[in-house]
């Protein structure tokens, strides 16, 4: 365990799960990091900084030493808000197993996000991670519950913004594939069609685009193979399960890759 003090909530000290896995496995000290870049951030489409801090703040994310990532972030004022937002989603997506502090991490991170997008309205991530925080806290209530609360909606306006500014970002399009999938999985594609504006064909051509974007992406196959599988059940599980062995096969290039290809491994063992 490391132990940290959460800045965002000035009200805890909080124990951040270690990420398993030796601390030099994805070390990008240096000039790496600028020069890795394009990789590690095919999907988001997040510039490099120009502050050093927020830089160490990435490495730290990279490595999946997240709790460091938030609390560099912070410290950085709004311009470490998104490597602060992305390695709290991810963190409490992946590690956190305490439930009432995950949702909370999720809250603050979108809450962060909210703030950015009215000073920085032009900055795509400041949208994306905003649904990917509220998507990751809408499984944790239960997306039917999530609906009623509007969040669907929200989620659904974030991600159209992102693609808006960025159409080239990939995990905004696999995320809105997600939300078409989601959303017709709970409540069937007439409701999710009628009320939420879900759609089969546009959750599809979502994904795919993803994979035309970042053909490298391990998260892009996992979440197309749980898509399609929502949205088609058993007549698609072939294709699923071909996405999944794909994905369990994918080299990661940093911490929250290697812990998609590990989730595929450990589907495809059950």
């Amino acid at each position: 365990m490391v132990v940290c003090h959460h800045k965002s909530t000035g009200r805890m000290r909080m124990k951040w799960t270690k990420f398993p896995h030796p601390d030099k496995w994805f070390s990008y000290a240096g000039a790496a990091l600028k020069k890795n870049w394009a990789r590690l951030h095919a999907g988001d489409c997040e510039p490099f900084p120009d502050d050093s801090k927020v830089q160490d703040a990435w490495r730290s994310y990279h490595s999946g030493d997240f709790g460091n990532a938030v609390e560099l972030g912070l410290a950085s004022g709004m311009a470490g808000y998104a490597v602060a937002n992305k390695a709290a989603t991810v963190y409490a997506g992946y590690l956190e197993q305490d439930q009432e502090l995950k949702l909370a991490l999720l809250l603050e991170a979108a809450q962060r996000c909210e703030e950015q997008q009215k000073a920085m309205p032009t900055y795509a991530n400041a949208w994306y991670l905003h649904a990917f925080a509220l998507g990751r806290y809408s499984q944790g209530i239960s997306v039917v519950k999530a609906l009623a609360e509007g969040l669907g909606g929200k989620i659904k306006n974030s991600l159209t913004q992102a693609i808006a500014l960025e159409p080239k970002h990939a995990d905004a399009h696999i995320a809105l594939g997600a939300y078409h999938a989601e959303v017709i999985d709970k409540v069937g594609s007439l409701v999710g069609g009628l009320t939420y504006g879900a759609k089969k064909n546009l959750g599809v051509e979502h994904y795919e685009t993803a994979l035309k974007l970042n053909p490298d992406s391990a998260i892009a196959r996992i979440e197309y193979a749980n898509g399609l599988v929502m949205m088609f059940g058993n007549s698609r599980l072939k294709d699923a399960e071909r996405y999944y062995r794909e994905a369990a096969s994918s080299k990661p290039a940093d911490a929250m890759e290697w812990l998609d290809v590990e989730s595929a491994k450990a589907e495809l063992e059950d």
